[in-house]
Parts: C-alpha cells; sequence; structure tokens
C-alpha cells in the first residue's frame, strides 16, 4: 500500500569503494593515521559508529531484543572498534588509536563495544566497552560492560578515552547518554535495591538475565538513582528536543510460563523442566521454598488453571515506546500511547460479559497501520516531535525489520498518533520466500540534521544462521551502513558509507578456539554535531488537586519533602470509574457502591470499592535438575504492597488496597524507586479491572491521573475528562496530618504555617 512520503533528502549515489581491513595493533602502538577511502556518500557530518564480530545466534546476544547486555564469548566476539566517518569519506579507527583493541588473538587486552551517544557540543562521547577474553581453553571469568568517554574526535585530533568515574562496578552498564544537565543516563542489570544476591533480575519470559532499568549518575559524586524500575527491561533510552527520555520498554506483566510448564508437567505425572520455586522474602538470609509457585496477580494465562471460571487468560508481550523527564517523574507510555493505537489485537479479560469484545479491526481508527514492535527509537532532528523506528521480530533477526514513523509531538494526543511505514511493510519480519517488496532487513534508523536518513541494512530477507561451522562461524546477514532510495512506493537501502571494514580474530569461547576473518558488522550509527539542550517544564500540581492542599492547609512541598525522606510517592486519580473510549476489553461499566457510576453501555454494572497495589518482588527463581541447588538470579512476581515504609488508612479491603471514595477518587502512599501495578476490586476483594503494565515512582513525586485506564479523548460515556477535586486526597492528607500514632513533632514541621 503506498503511504505518504517521508521528508527525507535523497544522497548522492556514487561507486562504494572498500575501505582495506583494519590494521593489527596493540595498546602501546603509535596512532594510527586515518584510512583515506573514496567519498562514495554525501553525509555533511562526521558518523560514529561500532564495528561488532558477526554473531549468528539470536537469543541474549550483542544484537538481540533482550539479554544483549551479556559479555560471554558466545553472546559477544571480542574485535569490533568504535570508528567515524569524516564527511570526506575518511575512517578512523578510534578504539585503536586510543591504544585499544587490536586484530589477531583476542586477550586480556581486547575488546567489544557498543553504542555511542554524542554530547551536547558535539565534541565528545560516551560508550559502553568491554575489556578482555580468555587467554586459554576453559578458563572462565567475569565481564562487564563498562561506560567510557571519548574526547578528540576531530579528524586531526588525537582520541582520548577515560573511564567513567563512580558507575557501578562489576555491573554491566550499557545504553549510556548525556542528560541535559551532564549526568550520564544508561542501563544496568544492576538490582534495583543494589542487594547482590538478588543478581540478576530475570526477565518476566524466559527468566533470563535482563537489565533492572534506567539510571542516572553524577560521575563526579558518585550519586546514582534509578529511574524506572523495569522488571524485563529498557532499552536504547534517548532524550527528544522536547527534554523527554524517550525508550523502548519491553512489557511482558504476565504469569511465569516456566511455572505454568512445570505444574502441567507435575499434574501429568512428569519431572518438572525448569523446577521453578519461590523465595521467602528479597532479604538476604531468605530460604529457598522449593515447589512453591504460588502467584497472584495477574489472572492464569494457562489454559488448565481457566478451567470453571470466567476469565479468559492473560498473555502479554510488547515492546513499545515510553516516555519519562530526566528525574523519572511522569513515566508512562509516548503520550499514552497503547495497544489500541499501535497494536492490532487483544483478548477480553471475561468470558460472560457480552460488552467486553475481541479487539481486531482498527479500521476505524485514526492510525490503520499497526505495528508488533518498536525498536531503536530516534527523534527525527528535521522534523522535532517525528520518531524513527523499527518493527522487528523477537527473535532470528538481531532487531532488524521494517523502518517506520511515528508522530508523537508532545500536543498530539495518542488517539491521532499515526504510524508511516518508510520500508515495505514485508520487510517487519524474514522469509525465506521473499517478495519483490523484500528489500532486506533494517535496523538502527538514523534520521540526520539535514533531513537524510542513514540505516543499518542486511540484502538478507531469511532468518539469521550459522552457514559456517561452530568453529569459524559465518553469519548470513551483513550489517552495513547505508543510505536510502526511494523506488517511487517505499524507501531502500542504497549505497554503503564505508564501503565495508574487515578484521581476522581468534578467542576462546572458552571451549573452543573461534576463528572469524572478514567483513564485521556495522551498528549504531549516530551524527558527530552540536545539539541545543532541550528544556522540559517540570510537573505541575494540576488545580482540582491543589483545591484539595489548600482546603486541608498542607503545603504540596511540605509533603514532598516529608516522601523523599521516606522513600515514597504519593498517587492520585479523580475518578477511577471513567475509562477511555477505546477499551472495551476490559469491565467499563463500573459504579461506587452509594456513589458516583460511568456506564458505557447497557448489561452488567461492575460495582467496585477498592484499589489493590501490588510491588514487584524478586522471588521466582529455577532450580534445573530438581537438586536442590537455585540457579542465579530471580524474576519479579506481584505481591500485595507490603513495603515497610508505606502506610496508608486502614481499610477492611484487600492486602495493599485502599478504599476508593463516593466521587470516584482514589489516593494512596507507594512506594518509590519499586515497580508496581494495581487492580480495582469489589467488596469481596475480587479484581475487576487490571492494569496491564509496571509503573515506577520517584520519591516525593505526586502523580495524578484523571482515571483508570486514562481517557485520550473521551471515556465510555462520551465525556471528557473528570475535573473533581478528589475527596480521596483530602482524606489522605487529613489522616496524614493526624498520622496515627506517630510522635507530633515528626510530621507538625511539614504542616503549613509550622
Amino acid at each position: 500500500m503506498k503511504t505518504k512520503l517521508p521528508l527525507l533528502v535523497l544522497l548522492l549515489t556514487l561507486a562504494c569503494a572498500i575501505a582495506p581491513a583494519a590494521t593489527a595493533a596493540p595498546p602501546e602502538s603509535a596512532p594510527v593515521p586515518p584510512v583515506s577511502v573514496p567519498v562514495s556518500v554525501s553525509v555533511s557530518n562526521p558518523i560514529l559508529f561500532v564495528t561488532q564480530i558477526p554473531i549468528p545466534a539470536d537469543f541474549t546476544t550483542i544484537g538481540s531484543t533482550f539479554g544483549n547486555h551479556l559479555t560471554g564469548m558466545q553472546e559477544v566476539g571480542r574485535g569490533g572498534d568504535l570508528w567515524i566517518r569524516y564527511p570526506d569519506g575518511t575512517l578512523k579507527n578510534l578504539t585503536e588509536e586510543a591504544g585499544y583493541g587490536h586484530a589477531g588473538f583476542q586477550d586480556d587486552e581486547s575488546i567489544a563495544v557498543r553504542q555511542p551517544a554524542v554530547h551536547w557540543d558535539g565534541q565528545k562521547a560516551v560508550f559502553s566497552m568491554v575489556i578482555g577474553a580468555p587467554e586459554q581453553q576453559y578458563q572462565w571469568e567475569d565481564y562487564y560492560w563498562q561506560i567510557y568517554e571519548i574526547t578528540g574526535l576531530g579528524k586531526l585530533d588525537t582520541p582520548v578515552i577515560t573511564k567513567v568515574p563512580n558507575q557501578p562496578a562489576n555491573y554491566n552498564n550499557v545504553s549510556p547518554l548525556y542528560g541535559t544537565d551532564d549526568l550520564i543516563l544508561f542501563t544496568s542489570d544492576r538490582p534495583f535495591n543494589g542487594a547482590a544476591h538478588l543478581y540478576p533480575q530475570l526477565d518476566e519470559y524466559e527468566e533470563a538475565p535482563v537489565v533492572s532499568g534506567i539510571w542516572s549518575l553524577d560521575p563526579a559524586t558518585g550519586d546514582l538513582r534509578l529511574l524506572d524500575h523495569a522488571p524485563s527491561g529498557d532499552f536504547t533510552p534517548t532524550i527528544d528536543s522536547f527534554g523527554r527520555v524517550i525508550f523502548t520498554r519491553w512489557d511482558h506483566m504476565q504469569r511465569d510460563q516456566q511455572a505454568d510448564a512445570d505444574k502441567e508437567a507435575i499434574m501429568n505425572g512428569d519431572p518438572c523442566s525448569y523446577c521453578t520455586f519461590n523465595w521467602s522474602s528479597e532479604a538476604a538470609n531468605s530460604v529457598p521454598l522449593f515447589g512453591e509457585r504460588t502467584e497472584v496477580f495477574p489472572e492464569p494465562r494457562a489454559d488448565f488453571e481457566l478451567i470453571g471460571t470466567n476469565l479468559w487468560g492473560h498473555t502479554f508481550n510488547q515492546f513499545f515506546p515510553w516516555m519519562m523527564l530526566e528525574d523519572g517523574t511522569e513515566l508512562e507510555t509516548l503520550n499514552h500511547v497503547g495497544r489500541h493505537e499501535l497494536s492490532g489485537y487483544m483478548p477480553p479479560s471475561f468470558t460472560d460479559d457480552p460488552n467486553l469484545v475481541e479487539f481486531y479491526d482498527p479500521s476505524g481508527m485514526f492510525n490503520e497501520y499497526r505495528i508488533t514492535n518498536m525498536f531503536h527509537i530516534r527523534e527525527d532532528p528535521a522534523n522535532p516531535g517525528t520518531y524513527y523506528a523499527v518493527d522487528a521480530p523477537e527473535f532470528s533477526t538481531h532487531t532488524a525489520g521494517m523502518i517506520f514513523t511515528l508522530n508523537a509531538n508532545p500536543a498530539t494526543n495518542a488517539d491521532n498518533m499515526a504510524v508511516t511505514y518508510i520500508t515495505h511493510p514485508d520487510t517487519a519480519s524474514y522469509t525465506p520466500n521473499p517478495s519483490p517488496d523484500h528489500s532486506g532487513l533494517y535496523r538502527n534508523p538514523l534520521p540526520l540534521t539535514d533531513g537524510s536518513l542513514l540505516v543499518v541494512h542486511t540484502p538478507e530477507t531469511d532468518e539469521d544462521d550459522n552457514i559456517g561451522t561452530y568453529a569459524n562461524p559465518i553469519s548470513k546477514y551483513d550489517f552495513l551502513i547505508k543510505t536510502m532510495t526511494f523506488n517511487g512506493n517505499y524507501w531502500e537501502a542504497g549505497n554503503s558509507l564505508t564501503g565495508g571494514i574487515s578484521k581476522s580474530v581468534t578467542y576462546w569461547d572458552p571451549d573452543t578456539l573461534i576463528t572469524y576473518s572478514g567483513q564485521l558488522w556495522e551498528l549504531d550509527p549516530v551524527e558527530v554535531v552540536a545539539r541545543p539542550r532541550p528544556n522540559a517544564q517540570p510537573p505541575s500540581l494540576p488545580a482540582p488537586e491543589n483545591q484539595i492542599f489548600l482546603e486541608v492547609g498542607v503545603t504540596p512541598a511540605a509533603l514532598q519533602a516529608y516522601m523523599e525522606a521516606n522513600g515514597l510517592a504519593l498517587v492520585v486519580s479523580r475518578d477511577v470509574t471513567t475509562r477511555d473510549d477505546n477499551d472495551e476489553q476490559q469491565p467499563f461499566n463500573l459504579s461506587i457502591p452509594g456513589g458516583v457510576q460511568t456506564l458505557g453501555a447497557g448489561g452488567k454494572i461492575y460495582g467496585i470499592s477498592y484499589l489493590q497495589f501490588f510491588q514487584a518482588d524478586l522471588l521466582r527463581s529455577l532450580d534445573y535438575g530438581d537438586d536442590g541447588i537455585p540457579e542465579e538470579g530471580r524474576r519479579v512476581l506481584a505481591q500485595e504492597m507490603h513495603a515497610p515504609n508505606v502506610t496508608n488508612p486502614p481499610t477492611t479491603g484487600p492486602a495493599g488496597s485502599v478504599v476508593l471514595a463516593p466521587d470516584g477518587s482514589m489516593a494512596a502512599f507507594v512506594p518509590a524507586q519499586r515497580a508496581l501495578t494495581w487492580q480495582l476490586t469489589d467488596s469481596a476483594g475480587v479484581g475487576v479491572v487490571r492494569e496491564r503494565y509496571w509503573l515506577t515512582f520517584q520519591p516525593g513525586e505526586i502523580r495524578v491521573c484523571t482515571s483508570c485506564h486514562g481517557l485520550n479523548e473521551l471515556d465510555q460515556a462520551g465525556s471528557t475528562f473528570p475535573t473533581n477535586p478528589p475527596e480521596a486526597l483530602r482524606s489522605l492528607l487529613e489522616w496524614w496530618v493526624g498520622f496515627q500514632g506517630l510522635q507530633p513533632q515528626a510530621y507538625l514541621p511539614f504542616i503549613t504555617g509550622n
């Protein structure tokens, strides 16, 4: 299908020349002069990028959708470098010239590099590098990605590389970037609370190691803060021109499929395969409860657990765009976009309510072009608010697929966000039998300041595989940075930016001596150019909530000081009976007994009395072989909110809940810097409407939502956002002023006028 043309400038396409192989140089070598090659394409500014030894396997390896932070020799071979390509076509191996990395046998001074990000002034960059490899067969060592800064990016400069101080040691720190205040933002597999016995965090899908979220570091002081606790990982954050941190988040909040497989096997009289179990707590002295697999949220996913219930069964798996401010506040999906606006299908939550329907036909919606995932998000500097990204399969292509754009200016309502296919939709996945429209697979789109676009591309259309041998692996993919050309309907890869860079290396993996000689993958290109620092506006307390603070006589700043000191955040909703009009997959005829109700149709009306919170506790582990020896790492399980620093007014509702006010409002203190989720329940504590995402709040944050499933434009009754001053907030503040059992001097200084 023909789509609107993207605003690209067609690049000059001349014949490409092949760059000579990189010259071997030990760390103590003299500077290596730039490699001169004929100018093949016109690019206005230098391009910083990395080379990688091709790794054909695509499960928790360097190019994978998740688990790509691992440093084992089978996950990321050594021998790649940080390169720069100047506008005249000259190439320079920056790491080699700075004394890092070499060709030939990869020893304890060998390197791999990834994900450079340029400073606002265009004069320096940060990137991640791992140093070291086994020097003999069967040698197992722990290696870690650490963040480094490089200066001297000019053509005639001598590059200097220094390690960023005060970053988490003995953890993998990747995807670094400069904040507008020059703090370093990055993702890391450091446990969310720093407890080493919880390492590594395991994802909610395969229980494979994953990064724990996005962190902020002040290199000068060592101040380290968790901005988003992501149970299944955050990936490739950037800061857009509006000051928002934009990133891909893996959302997989469902029950443990490995545990379901174990339960079913045991039901059939077979041994467990994964032998999942729960720990007694997150504490260092917790004990393994072998055979205990209890889960309480969300609803079951396995068919055998749904028999006799009215539950459809819940599965959830997506890589979607998210945003937050640089301090971690205001975390939500990009412009509050969701599955209704981007995805193609979702089932209802209950089977016995005809009002609840399957969502599968987006033809009546503003965005008719659907995606499965959204990787490698980059804002177009020539068109602020337009974001390039990749829709790729979860496995088999190293996050390579179809290039598309999404309009997401902060002023754009999610109902009016649209996908534009840049490459043909056939490129969104792999196939051994490509159509004439399948032009290969794409990743790392890089829109440039001059309006043009670079991509990383392979002409291969099938899934990757090792077409060599184990000891001499050969990937089917030859990722190169390329320009784009327009074929009349879509854009396709054009000429190579470098002509290709080759290298010969050997390394122990550690059992087998691996030999690779040939062209390297080119990944993670960024433009070396100065950019204005954006100035994001901090959120302000909306008028209805501010009115409540004034009437109770408490200043928001006073309450925030108390919450910061105690690791708390405050979440407020005005009317949880209202839901976005597109969501007909969960109950939307909602009523507070003796209070307000909002109806979207005739039929069943659901009474709701409480909002119950769940916190992400790292409790689930594996015991392969059922030998009583736990494997390393833990997966989160949703547990009723029980953080010891949290106290809310007492209720007779389910554990971790707060009562809903007659006007439909809700207010609660919650733990900060830990992933949370929730559900609306009836008076008996039975779930009615369940949240599908994990959210993290910051110490002192006051987060206001108008509804339960927040409105984009209208609620289920056709009304706009509720504007009532939330009475639940009044009750909470009055209770807080009285503070049950707390000595007056502990709270009086925080009250207005004291």
